[in-house]
């Protein structure tokens, strides 16, 4: 139960009575690699082995949400050497969700049991503040700590000024600046990447995500692909989200590059514009807009130059869009408290209609 193949993984004392209080015979515990179509690759005290969702995991649980992702860590019943299967799914530390891609209103698990989550940032033309401000809500929300890693900097004409405008948007969160094809800045990553920690890599496609893990692997493991001439945009190297071992210990979560990230939940949106939350503690109305009302703390700082209305409007847009999904998501609730009590009028009726007799006595 606690073989060296989980302390490489991660593996720790809570982990192992997580394990201990749910585990029966036959049962060992293990944590997920990669997940392709319903195939997990999962490590185990005896090594890496494939499994796959077994039956009582999958009629348990009723959210798809909670199903075993990269990164989870599993109660996998070894009896059918041939065939293992995974039971259950131990208690989550951090989530990494967002809202899935599609029209449907479903959550996607992106990663889980990490540390810290690396949001990579190219300081090219593809530099986005508002992007960034979305990943450091999903971030907050995850759980996990949030590290902003500004990658490419042997591409950027002002690193000064990049760093002063990054910092005046990740609040709370440590910044640093690296260029993962010369190899400079990335010793100020060592201390989130100590042995047994987990770390995801996250960001957009192009921003230098398999060229940073190469670097902090000292192989070329992951391809590399160079970014669009016309517009510096990536094209999508990683294809899927999979754990990694660095030679220290630490292990990296490595996910393709996202077009674009829906949060799921407003947990972390608040967090993400402290400054903002702050301010408006010191408003004159408690529900002040920040628009026109006299006495706004907000207003204030935006006149004087501390706060840039780019940044109020960035927080507006990602409140707007959450009380949007929370509607989305009330209305999918009410639907399938319907269909469910549908479903049970119907198997009522058909269980009376059993009982009745052919003369029209009901025998209930």
């Amino acid at each position: 139960m606690n073989g060296v193949e989980h302390l490489d993984w991660g593996w720790d004392d809570g982990h192992a009575a997580a394990f201990v209080a749910v585990a029966e015979a036959g049962q060992a515990p293990g944590r997920v690699l990669t997940v392709t179509a319903g195939d997990l690759v999962v490590a185990m005290p005896d090594g890496q082995r494939r499994a796959v969702v077994g039956p009582r995991l999958k009629q348990t649980t009723t959210d798809p949400a909670a199903l075993p992702a990269v990164g989870d860590w599993v109660v996998v019943d070894t009896t059918d050497p041939d065939q293992p299967r995974v039971d259950a799914v131990l208690p989550r530390r951090s989530a990494f969700v967002r809202h899935a891609p599609g029209l449907r209103t479903e959550a996607q698990v992106l990663a889980t049991n990490v540390d810290s989550v690396f949001i990579v940032m190219a300081l090219t033309r593809d530099f986005n503040l508002g992007r960034l401000e979305r990943y450091l809500g999903a971030a907050w929300s995850s759980g996990a700590q949030p590290v902003v890693v500004l990658n490419k900097t042997d591409l950027c004409e002002d690193l000064e000024a990049a760093l002063g405008q990054v910092a005046s948007v990740a609040i709370g969160a440590p910044v640093h600046a690296t260029s993962a094809t010369e190899g400079t800045g990335l010793d100020g990553l060592g201390p989130y990447l100590e042995a047994g920690r987990t770390v995801a890599l996250l960001g957009s496609s192009g921003v230098g995500k398999s060229t940073l893990v190469n670097a902090l692997l000292g192989e070329e493991r992951q391809l590399v692909r160079a970014t669009r001439a016309d517009d510096e945009r990536g094209r999508h190297t990683t294809t899927s989200r999979e754990l990694i071992r660095l030679p220290g210990g630490a292990i990296l979560l490595d996910t393709p590059g996202m077009r674009s990230l829906a949060l799921w939940d407003d947990e972390g949106v608040q967090q993400a514009f402290a400054d903002i939350e702050a301010l408006a503690l010191t408003c004159r109305f408690s529900d002040c807009r920040h628009a026109a009302e006299p006495g706004c703390a907000v207003r204030r700082a935006i006149a004087a130059g501390d706060l840039s209305e780019r940044r109020l409007e960035s927080q507006r847009k990602l409140e707007r869009e959450m009380a949007s999904l929370t509607r989305r998501k009330g209305g999918v609730t009410a639907r399938a408290e319907q269909r469910a009590w549908g479903k049970m009028a119907k198997r009522m009726s058909g269980e009376a209609e059993r009982r009745r007799s052919p003369w029209g006595w009901d025998e209930a």
